[in-house]
C-alpha cells in the first residue's frame, strides 16, 4: 500500500541524532510500515549539522526564537534551519504526502512542548523550527508526535485522518472534479459526523457551491477544511449519534429481538462498556445479510485495514 508518509530519521532508525544514537519507535517500524512508504527526514543533518553533534536548543529573547548551540549561542543554526525547511516543504507540497511523524521534544521537529530558553528561565511552549513551517505551510498534514502514538486515541486519530487524506487522493486520481468531491464527501457523511457536527455541516455547505469555484482551487478549500474536521476527535457521544442513524437503516430488515440486541449493544458502547468494534462488528454482519450500497460504501464502517486493531480499546 502506497500511502506516503514523511517520518524523522531518527524515529525511523537512522542513527543521526547528536549522540549518533536513534530513537526509533516501534509502532512506527512494526505495525505502521507494512501499509507506509516513509520518506525519512532528518533536518539537522539536512541543514548542515554533523553526527555526532553538540546539542542545540530553542531560545527566545522576545523578539526572534533562534536555533542555537546549547553552550555557545553565538553559534546559531537559525537561518540555515529555516532555509532548509523551507525548501524541504515547498518539495513535499507537491507530493501526495498523507501523513507526518515527528520526534518529540526536538528544537527543529517537535510539535509541542519543546523547551524554549531565556535568560532567567525555560517554558514548554516551543515547536521545532521545521515542523512549524511544515505545520503552517501544509495544514491539511495529519502531523503526530512519536511518543504520542502511544495513546490510543490520539492514535486512533492520526491514522484515521491519514488513510481519509489518502483516500481523497486516490478518489481524485491525479484531476479532481466536482463529481469526484461529491462522491467522496458522500462517502464520509458519518466519519465527519463523528468528529465533528458543526465540521459536517460547514463541509456540506461548501460542497454545495463547488460549481462557484475553480476546482483546483476547491479541492484546496476543501482538503484543509477536511482534514481540519477529521483532526478533531471522534467523541463517544457523536459515535453514538452515528451508530443511532446506522441503526435506521435496519428498522425495516430486522425482527424485534435483533432490534432490541442492537439498540442494546450501542447503548452498551455509549455507556463505556464495550468497544467501538462492537456495535460496528454487529451493524456490517447485518449488512452483509441487508445490503445497503449507500452504507456499505461509508468509510465510517471500514476507516483503514481492521488488522491495525485501533478500535479494539475505544
Amino acid at each position: 500500500m502506497d500511502i506516503k508518509v514523511g517520518i524523522s530519521s531518527c524515529v525511523n532508525g537512522e542513527s543521526v541524532r547528536f549522540d549518533g544514537g536513534h530513537k526509533s519507535n516501534k509502532f512506527a517500524s512494526k505495525v505502521l510500515a507494512p501499509y507506509f512508504t516513509y520518506v525519512p527526514i532528518c533536518p539537522e543533518v539536512g541543514s548542515g549539522m554533523s553526527v555526532p553533534r553538540p546539542t542545540i536548543r530553542l531560545i527566545t529573547n522576545e523578539e526572534r526564537i533562534a536555533l542555537v548551540d546549547s553552550k555557545d549561542a553565538s553559534l546559531d543554526y537559525t537561518d540555515s534551519m529555516i532555509e532548509f525547511s523551507q525548501k524541504t516543504v515547498d518539495r513535499l507540497k507537491e507530493t501526495e504526502m498523507c501523513g507526518y511523524i515527528v520526534c518529540a521534544n526536538s528544537p527543529s521537529c517537535g510539535m509541542e512542548r519543546v523547551k524554549v530558553y531565556s535568560k532567567n528561565s525555560a517554558t514548554k511552549n516551543g515547536v521545532g523550527l521545521y515542523t512549524q513551517i511544515l505545520m503552517k505551510e501544509m495544514p491539511w498534514l495529519p502531523v503526530e508526535e512519536d511518543g504520542r502514538l502511544s495513546d490510543p486515541v490520539l492514535k486512533e486519530n492520526f491514522i484515521t485522518r491519514v488513510f481519509c487524506l489518502n483516500d481523497l487522493y486516490k478518489s481524485m486520481d491525479g484531476e479532481p472534479t466536482a463529481g469526484k468531491i461529491i462522491a467522496f464527501h458522500s462517502r464520509y457523511k458519518y466519519t465527519l459526523m463523528s468528529h465533528s457536527t458543526v465540521g459536517y455541516k460547514n463541509l456540506g455547505k461548501l460542497v454545495a457551491k463547488v460549481a462557484e469555484y475553480d476546482i483546483n482551487e476547491f479541492f484546496a478549500i476543501y482538503r484543509t477544511q477536511l482534514m481540519q474536521t477529521m483532526a478533531i476527535r471522534a467523541s463517544r457521544k457523536n459515535n453514538t449519534n452515528v451508530l443511532m442513524h446506522l441503526q435506521g437503516y435496519f428498522k425495516k430488515e430486522l425482527q424485534s429481538p435483533q432490534k432490541v440486541e442492537l439498540a442494546q449493544i450501542i447503548q452498551d458502547y455509549n455507556q463505556g462498556l464495550l468497544p467501538l468494534l462492537s456495535p460496528i462488528t454487529l451493524i456490517k454482519h447485518h449488512l452483509g445479510i441487508h445490503s445497503n450500497e449507500y452504507l456499505a460504501k461509508q468509510s465510517f464502517l471500514n476507516p483503514y485495514p481492521q488488522e491495525l486493531r485501533l478500535r479494539y480499546g475505544l
